[in-house]
């Protein structure tokens, strides 16, 4: 049956599947202007205002630029917030899968703590990630590693992206909970612990909250941690662990590979 959706037969948009061709720099724009430059101001910029107050007069104004000068090596802003989510992509660092001992276990610790370092030392990085489709050098490279790590788990390969969804996924909700969190407090200019001690103090004496309070102060007392960081890497440490134990019982089960495919499919 022929589609009848205005949309259909639209390409999906990205930087990365354009054929731009590189920018030749004429006499009105400015000298020591490039792409690099723009691309690490973005992310400056991101840092400390936020996607929310993003724009390229802001940007421009940021460089000592026209928006227009701008303009002569991005089409548009999403093509440029593209460049800078890769950009910051690009600083997670890979394990090094050469070593003779590796551990798939400790490769995927490796990458979900860098993953999740990306998302709070970027919090708007989490609201791109959602937004496009992600096909940057620096991202792909992430993806390749993370399928090569999952590979060597020894789950069938029709399980594959559902273990790499359950890590990922909860990597980017744990993280984003946490960049927003962080945002929070720089915004009311008092520390993480501050302002999670003001929170604790605020709810303590009231009675709708006291079976919350009771139970929180066992669990917080039991985990251990003086600070909300030390926490935070308690809770994440221990819950990636019950993902990965997750993963090693479905893959030692033997009797589910998984809908779709009864024998399964091990990866060579």
């Amino acid at each position: 049956m022929a589609a009848t959706d205005s949309s259909a037969g639209k390409r999906p948009s990205s930087i990365w599947l354009s054929a731009r061709p590189p920018v030749k720099r004429k006499a009105e724009q400015p000298a020591g202007l490039d792409l690099d430059k723009i691309v690490t101001a973005t992310v400056r910029l991101l840092d400390a205002e936020g996607l929310a107050k993003f724009s390229m007069r802001r940007l421009a104004a940021e460089l000592g630029v026209t928006a227009m000068s701008v303009y002569w090596y991005v089409n548009t802003k999403d093509d440029l917030l593209e460049f800078a989510l890769d950009s910051v992509m690009g600083e997670m660092r890979l394990p090094d899968e050469s070593a003779p001992d590796r551990d798939w276990r400790d490769h995927l610790r490796e990458l979900a703590g860098e993953y999740r370092n990306l998302m709070i030392a970027h919090p708007w990085s989490s609201r791109l990630v959602g937004t496009y489709i992600n096909i940057g050098p620096h991202s792909i490279a992430f993806s390749n590693a993370s399928l090569r790590v999952m590979k060597e788990s020894g789950l069938s390969l029709d399980q594959i992206s559902g273990a790499l969804a359950a890590v990922f996924q909860f990597v980017y909700g744990f993280a984003t909970v946490e960049g927003l969190f962080n945002a929070r407090c720089a915004e009311a200019g008092v520390s993480v612990d501050t302002y999670f001690h003001q929170v604790m103090a605020a709810v303590q004496d009231r009675p709708e909250f006291a079976e919350t309070m009771e139970n929180s102060t066992k669990v917080m007392e039991a985990r251990g941690g003086s600070t909300v960081e030390e926490m935070r890497d308690r809770d994440f440490a221990f819950a990636l662990d019950l993902q990965i134990a997750g993963i090693e019982a479905l893959r030692d089960r033997g009797d589910d590979r998984g809908p779709g495919s009864p024998e399964g499919t091990r990866p060579e």
